[in-house]
């Protein structure tokens, strides 16, 4: 399935050619969207010192991390995920959590959303001063039981529990959900189940919910009607995607969200991260190609890419590896004026 779009097309209509029936009624369906989201303004999450950090092999110190979140910080994006408050037996890159995120800077503006699984990790955040949590769900059994050691029903109620607490203490709280695409243990996922998941998630108090493409096996169509489906539970304004890129299909998903409506895009800079549970998925789609992207499309973000390409670069370095994203080297090489 292709889909023409010019930076108008975001105000109108696609430009569609010839089509079978099927494609027909995705394209109708983004356009009915579009008609009644015209805002221009998307924010993006960036989630490489969390996301992004977790599943990279080297382990940086915990002073390379603030810095990395305090670069990330002046560049324009208005949430910084910072670490993740997990047991250091499974994740040992988060391990130094309470010295990452009491040691950052803050900037007025800016959220530093950490995760938490739970009311141990809650009450660890709160006394480092998080005034944002997360919590992380899944849309299939397999999944949750592989990342969270427990159902979806017992991983609900333990999220029940952080919610109330975070009330109590005025703490925001975003929810995620994991594999809304495709699970590495089920093979393909409901959008009934990813629906009422969100729902649950959005009526125990998140102020967002991200779906997020986990193992990156989803498509743009798979994104259509999963959106779809969620969108009839869960108001657009709501929700968020969260694309990893192990089939290249990212970016295309996070134009096919944009078109439905959806107006915020979690990304990791220099393309960060994977998951630690989902054999094979790669890194997070790259900070630098949705910016790329959503400039191109006339799409407002308040972020400098050239800052965000010396922070990926640098954090690349850091980790020894090679910057992901295809627009940071092709800049890199090649600057472009943006």
């Amino acid at each position: 399935m292709l889909l023409t779009t010019t930076r108008t097309a975001l105000r109108r209509t696609p430009i569609v050619a010839k089509v079978s029936p099927s494609s027909a009624g995705i394209r109708l369906a983004a356009a009915r969207a579009l008609s009644t989201a015209p805002r221009d303004f998307v924010k993006i999450v960036e989630v490489g010192p969390r996301d992004g950090l977790q599943n990279e092999k080297a382990l940086l110190p915990a002073q390379v991390k603030i810095e990395f979140i305090n670069r990330l910080s002046h560049t324009g994006l208005p949430v910084v995920e910072a670490t993740s408050f997990v047991s250091p037996k499974w994740v040992p890159q988060m391990a130094d959590a309470a010295k990452v995120l009491s040691g950052i800077t803050r900037r007025s503006g800016v959220s530093y959303p950490v995760l938490t699984p739970n009311l141990k990790g809650f009450e660890a955040a709160l006394a480092c001063g998080a005034e944002e949590v997360a919590i992380f769900g899944a849309a299939s059994e397999g999944f949750s039981q592989k990342n969270i050691n427990c159902s979806i029903a017992e991983s609900l109620k333990k999220f029940e529990d952080v919610c109330t607490r975070a009330k109590e203490e005025g703490v925001r709280v975003r929810g995620y959900v994991s594999v809304v695409l495709g699970c590495p243990y089920e093979g393909d996922v409901s959008p009934d189940k990813v629906a009422e998941v969100s729902k649950k998630l959005l009526d125990m108090g998140c102020y967002e919910i991200s779906l997020g493409d986990t193992i990156g096996v989803g498509n743009p169509r798979k994104m259509s009607d999963m959106l779809e489906r969620v969108k009839q539970v869960v108001p657009v304004e709501k929700l968020a995607v969260h694309c990893h890129d192990t089939y290249g299909q990212a970016v295309a998903n996070i134009l096919m969200a944009v078109q439905h409506g959806v107006r915020v895009v979690d990304s990791s800079v220099a393309g960060l991260g994977g998951c630690p549970y989902a054999r094979g998925a790669t890194g997070n789609v790259a900070t630098e190609d949705v910016l790329y992207l959503l400039k191109g499309l006339g799409m407002e973000t308040g972020v400098s890419l050239p800052e965000v390409i010396d922070v990926g670069n640098w954090i690349s370095e850091k980790l020894g590896r090679a910057n992901a994203s295809r627009v940071a080297n092709a800049m890199t090489r090649t600057p472009a004026k943006l």
